[in-house]
């Protein structure tokens, strides 16, 4: 308890306790482990930072769960294992966090790729609850391609 001005008046302090999706640092230390993950094709740590439900919407395919994400990674690490993300921008938003990046690697084919995108990310209780992604897939069409 604080007390301010007359000694008879009590003024109580609310208790500060994080939100239910973590402190600012908490919530962009996931983003950076996250991230971090898929460059190293570490898919045991992308699954434990998404929650077991965890929805993950692109603007081209819609949403898709966390087992068939994790299955389009896997392709992604396969066929580009140099794999990188340049972080333009990453935030504490809400909620969760906003970040701007461009992933960058070369096809088999020896095609460099550079995909900018935009993630909006839900955390709750430590762990990503849902993902929105904005990024155009064409960047990606050298990675279909038969080598």
């Amino acid at each position: 308890m604080v007390w301010i001005g007359r000694d008879d008046a009590p003024v109580t302090t609310a208790p500060t306790t994080p939100p239910p999706d973590g402190t600012d640092d908490e919530v962009l230390a996931l983003a950076d482990r996250l991230f971090r993950a898929i460059e190293a094709a570490d898919l045991e740590t992308v699954r434990a930072c998404w929650s077991e439900d965890a929805v993950l919407w692109t603007n081209f395919s819609g949403a898709r769960d966390r087992e068939t994400s994790l299955s389009v990674l896997r392709w992604l690490t396969t066929k580009m294992p140099d794999l990188s993300y340049e972080i333009t921008r990453r935030e504490r938003v809400a909620g969760g966090f906003l970040q701007q990046h461009v992933l960058r690697g070369t096809a088999p084919d020896g095609t460099a790729i550079e995909m900018p995108a935009c993630v909006v990310a839900t955390v709750d209780g430590g762990v990503i609850t849902r993902v929105d992604e904005y990024l155009d897939p064409a960047a990606t069409a050298p990675l279909a391609a038969r080598s």
